[in-house]
């Protein structure tokens, strides 16, 4: 069972103030876009709404929940760095993360096809983040669904790097669901958040969100883990972000074992 979670996650008020007037600057910024297929007062409008509301960070129809899953806690917890880094990526096609520099390819920033499958300020970090982990196979937005999907999947290293150069937690950590170790995994995810880090699971999600279990589990899907987990006899519920929506998951114990693999953590 899948409900709609309560508004219990808003961003800092201060914090998201101090980002609007960044937007503000950068919309009066007169350096020249080098994205090809991006228009400047869409991507800034779409910056606004993500900054007032962090859900509406969307993947869309693109298989990007691994880099969505750490966008939206830029955007929930540092909405300026989130600011900086869009306006960077916009005017010079790449942006400093913690270790590195972060680069956009010129194939990419060059595409001008519209049909994105998600909004543009969405796909410009989106994209880029995917792009800086493929070695093989490109990120285009209407390639052949294998091709998409090839380039889409999230390893957990990925994930944890990410955590790093976006967020800026040095501390992060792997920690795998199955094999029994389902709840101690999911209690480092929680001490992650409860000590103000982050935490993603990556999970089946035809079986814990679509109800559509498939015969054989399998890892397919990155989500944000928000809080409020609980554990009632056989009941197990908890929090959490995916496409663009607060869920709140709430499943038997033998759903959770079976379709929980891993959490991946970050703290300071």
């Amino acid at each position: 069972m899948i409900t709609t979670a309560a508004n219990l996650y808003a961003p800092d008020a201060g914090y998201v103030q101090a980002a609007m007037s960044e937007i503000d600057a950068f919309e009066q910024s007169r350096a020249t876009g080098i994205w090809a297929g991006l228009d400047k007062a869409t991507v800034i409008a779409e910056m606004r709404s993500r900054v007032a509301d962090p859900f509406q960070i969307n993947q869309g129809g693109q298989p990007f929940c691994g880099p969505a899953s750490v966008l939206f806690e830029l955007v929930r917890k540092q909405p300026t760095r989130y600011v900086q880094i869009c306006q960077t990526l916009f005017e010079r096609g790449g942006f400093q993360g913690t270790n590195r520099w972060i680069q956009a390819s010129a194939a990419l920033r060059s595409n001008r096809d519209q049909n994105l499958r998600m909004e543009q300020a969405d796909w410009m970090v989106l994209s880029t983040l995917r792009e800086s982990e493929n070695s093989l196979f490109p990120v285009e937005p209407n390639a052949p669904d294998l091709i998409r999907n090839l380039a889409g999947m999230t390893k957990s290293w990925e994930v944890k790097g990410w955590i790093d150069e976006l967020l800026g937690y040095s501390k992060t950590a792997y920690h795998q669901a199955y094999l029994f170790s389902d709840v101690k995994a999911m209690q480092a995810a929680i001490a992650a958040i409860q000590s103000g880090g982050v935490a993603m699971l990556l999970v089946t999600a035809e079986g814990f969100l679509q109800g559509d279990p498939p015969p054989v589990p399998f890892p397919s899907h990155w989500v944000t883990l928000l809080g409020g987990f609980e554990m009632n006899g056989d009941r197990v519920a908890f929090d959490i972000y995916t496409w663009s929506k607060k869920l709140t998951v709430n499943t038997d114990m033998n759903s959770f074992k079976k379709y929980f693999w891993a959490s991946v953590t970050g703290t300071r």
